[in-house]
């Protein structure tokens, strides 16, 4: 499972992914998430499907099997990828990363942080 939204490091994890896909001839699942699908939060649905759905074009194009993902359930994004990846018993996350200073990490949070800590199963992160 790639958690993807079209950004430069989910596009370095996508690489990473391919040449792992193809030699395990395996199924990637693209996945993107939204706390809320609020009217206020049309452009950014729009725009993760945009990008769930380039993603999935390029994967086709080399042969790969691969579905795409929006979850919009009411949960934080950390919490969603994290529960669908238990759901759906997947085997590795895949997480683009990219640097970010201490304090932008307080500030903030960190998904990528937060799915290596908790994730049921072994997290690739694919720094940028």
């Amino acid at each position: 499972m790639v958690c993807y939204t079209g950004s430069r490091s989910s596009r370095a994890a996508l690489d990473v992914v391919k040449a792992q896909a193809k030699a395990m001839d395996a199924r990637i699942y693209l996945v993107a998430s939204l706390e809320k699908g609020t009217d206020e939060e049309l452009k950014s649905i729009d725009e993760l499907e945009g990008a769930l759905q380039s993603g999935e074009e390029e994967l086709k194009k080399e042969g790969l099997a691969c579905e795409t993902h929006l979850l919009v359930r009411g949960m934080t994004p950390e919490d969603d990828l994290l529960a669908y990846a238990k759901e759906q018993g997947m085997d590795e996350l895949v997480v683009g990363i990219r640097r970010r200073s201490r304090m932008g990490k307080l500030i903030f949070g960190s998904t990528a942080q937060y799915l290596i800590l908790n994730a049921p199963c072994p997290v690739l992160t694919v720094k940028y």
